[in-house]
């Protein structure tokens, strides 16, 4: 195990390594010249070729990629063009919410989502499972802005039930900081719910067929133990990979609903910098992001071996 593990860790350098050359190469095959998109149409010759400067544009790709690499190895990612500030600094203010939003979204996806493949494989065919198909195409067809307005509409503007927009940092209370998480999460995980339950029923129909399952049938097993101790069990490998993989999701969908329900998360930070064209805010959030999604699909291998101990190549 410990030597899977180890290949599985020195796999992800290669990739990372990958990521970081294409991050950087943003600022070359942007459209345009960058430094004169950043300048404005009332710049003159001199400030473009300052921000040319600054962005060590009059240098070779190589040599500025090899500098942009060693600083990434000292932890600095830049300073942004229009506030001065370290890119880590903005990062690390903008970390909190985004991080929140992500994680309440996996776990209640997660405590939705397999209870509800489960009882679909269970029921196939019935009205039940036809519901629950139904939902997934749902969760799949609608884009997250349209349930976000959707619910802020509803829960928060019609109800009151919960607040119409922003964040509540952890440390000013629980309950304070999950009310603002709970349309976004709901939002956002609309799809990655869809995603989990559709790959956890068509997994677990496949295992219901087992051998092992209709002896513990015969055994008098109740019908709870063998959907969820035994059969689940053995169905978890394809469904933690859809989990890893959709963490994708999360980040792509993070931006959006950071959007709609003005959440002062990363996925703002990435728009506005976006519209601003500042380059090095863009590239350290991308990568960042990228990281974040190699160490969690890094994981999801490494629990492999837990869930399958035949898996050891």
């Amino acid at each position: 195990m410990l030597s899977y593990i180890l290949r599985r860790i020195a796999a992800t350098i290669p990739v990372m390594g990958f990521v970081a050359l294409f991050v950087f190469s943003l600022l070359y095959v942007a459209p345009g010249d960058p430094a004169a998109v950043i300048a404005g149409d009332q710049a003159t010759p001199q400030d473009i070729e300052r921000i040319r400067q600054s962005l060590g544009l009059d240098r070779p790709f190589l040599i500025r990629f090899g500098e942009w690499v060693w600083q990434l190895m000292q932890g600095n990612l830049g300073k942004s063009i229009f506030t001065g500030l370290p890119v880590s600094q903005l990062i690390g203010q903008r970390l909190e919410p985004t991080i929140s939003l992500m994680i309440v979204t996996l776990i209640m996806s997660i405590m939705i989502a397999v209870p509800m493949g489960v009882i679909a494989a269970w029921k196939a065919g019935t009205f039940l499972d036809r519901l629950i198909m139904a939902f997934a195409v749902f969760g799949f067809s609608v884009p997250v802005f349209v349930v976000g307005y959707l619910l802020a509409y509803v829960f928060a503007l019609e109800f009151g039930w919960f607040p119409v927009q922003g964040y509540t940092p952890i440390a000013r209370g629980f309950w304070a900081w999950l009310d603002n998480l709970i349309l976004p999460s709901i939002a956002l995980g609309c799809v990655y719910i869809a995603l989990i339950a559709r790959i956890t029923r068509a997994t677990m129909l496949e295992v219901l067929q087992q051998d092992y399952v209709r002896t513990a049938r015969a055994k008098g097993l109740g019908q709870r133990s063998i959907l969820f101790l035994h059969a689940l069990k053995n169905a978890a490998v394809p469904i933690v990979t859809v989990i890893g993989i959709g963490i994708a999701l999360l980040i792509g969908g993070a931006v959006v609903t950071e959007s709609v329900f003005a959440i002062p998360g990363l996925g703002r930070l990435t728009v506005d910098a976006i519209l601003r064209r500042d380059y090095p805010v863009i590239q350290g959030v991308v990568l960042f992001f990228s990281f974040i999604y190699v160490i969690v699909n890094l994981l999801i291998d490494i629990a492999y071996t837990f869930l399958d101990p035949r898996i050891r190549y």
